[in-house]
């Protein structure tokens, strides 16, 4: 049985943007299939497009990471300006076969803001980048 993927798989497959995988389809250098309004890429086109195997598909080995950041000392609104950035970063790097997820809470009492984000390493990474560089490095 032949596998397909959908843009989004190929671009995490590849760790491309999904908009360059949708260009290589619309320029020829990457056949897929249209079905509906979505593209289906079999995975020997991928690897027509490398050269090289597809790495092992969805349900193989795979890592997860969490990691819970706790910010002190902020206040209502830039709590609710550092939750909208992370949230809306979080939701463009969630694409793909290996969501993103990620929660905010915030404790009035104390001035703090909690976020929780689980996903894969290099996408987790990159939000506590991200906090850690609207922060100012406080944290």
């Amino acid at each position: 049985m032949q596998e397909f993927y959908s843009v989004e798989d190929v671009a995490e497959l590849l760790g491309l943007h999904v908009k360059t995988v949708r260009g290589y389809v619309r320029d020829g250098k990457l056949k897929a299939v249209r079905i509906g309004k979505q593209y289906r890429i079999a995975r020997a086109e991928v690897e027509a497009l490398t050269g090289t195997p597809t790495p092992a598909p969805a349900g193989a080995v795979r890592a997860e990471v969490s990691a819970v950041v706790q910010v002190e000392g902020v206040d209502r609104a830039g709590a609710d300006r550092l939750v909208t950035a992370v949230l809306a970063a979080a939701g463009a790097w969630s694409g793909g076969p290996r969501p993103l997820w990620v929660q905010a809470v915030r404790e009035e009492e104390r001035g703090a803001l909690r976020f929780v984000v689980l996903g894969p390493p290099r996408r987790v990474g990159d939000v506590l980048v991200l906090i850690e560089e609207l922060t100012g490095g406080g944290i």
